[in-house]
């Protein structure tokens, strides 16, 4: 689970009350928090939105909660966002969890509710920015390799022996030692299991074992 401290919640509601209800329950959890009255606002004032997290208010005047959805996975913002709403709003709830909102919570909502969720997306971003850190590391080390090179790893992947990759590209066994040598310095890898995993995670080309 993440600690509070790593992540930087905004408070986007259009209710003062709701605004500093929120921020006082955070602070009290250990939780960095900044509030906004309107989407407009959030959007004007920030520009970092690593390790953040959104709560906004689904009904609010000028640009609603899913409106502000809609524009940050536009952007290419994938930071948790958990959508706050009324009773009556909960078949609209459902429409902001299918445009990439991770939750929503219906008022009037719990300290132990609100803190869990947050908790609980939190983790599950943390989680989703790590894999997705460790295919943008893969992919640039697949990038490093020239084309002889992605050649014999596709064999290597296959599961094909030297001799193999030799007759299937021309080469000679020793040459192609040689290569899987600096395949292997460069993909940083100091096993086969760990080269092939990596080159999984790097491109679809070598998921499903294809």
């Amino acid at each position: 689970m993440p600690m509070p401290s790593d992540f930087l919640i905004h408070i986007v509601d259009d209710e003062e009350p709701v605004r500093q209800s929120l921020s006082f329950m955070l602070a009290a959890s250990g939780w960095r928090s900044r509030k906004y009255a309107s989407a407009g606002e959030f959007l004007d004032a920030v520009d970092n939105l690593d390790d953040a997290c959104l709560i906004t208010d689904l009904r609010m005047p000028g640009m609603s909660g899913i409106e502000l959805l809609h524009h940050l996975r536009a952007e290419g913002h994938a930071l948790p966002v958990v959508v706050v709403t009324g009773h009556g709003d909960v078949l609209a709830a459902v429409d902001a969890m299918k445009a990439g909102a991770s939750d929503f919570i219906e008022k009037p909502f719990s300290e132990a509710t609100i803190l869990a969720t947050l908790a609980r997306v939190c983790a599950a971003a943390q989680e989703e920015n790590h894999v997705r850190s460790l295919r943008q590391a893969a992919r640039a080390k697949l990038d490093s390799l020239s084309a002889r090179e992605r050649q014999v790893l596709d064999g290597v992947v296959d599961g094909l022996a030297n001799k193999e990759i030799a007759r299937d590209l021309g080469l000679s066994p020793r040459t192609v030692e040689v290569y899987r040598a600096t395949i292997m310095t460069k993909m940083h890898a100091h096993s086969l299991a760990e080269l092939v995993r990596t080159a999984v995670q790097g491109s679809d080309q070598y998921q499903g074992g294809d």
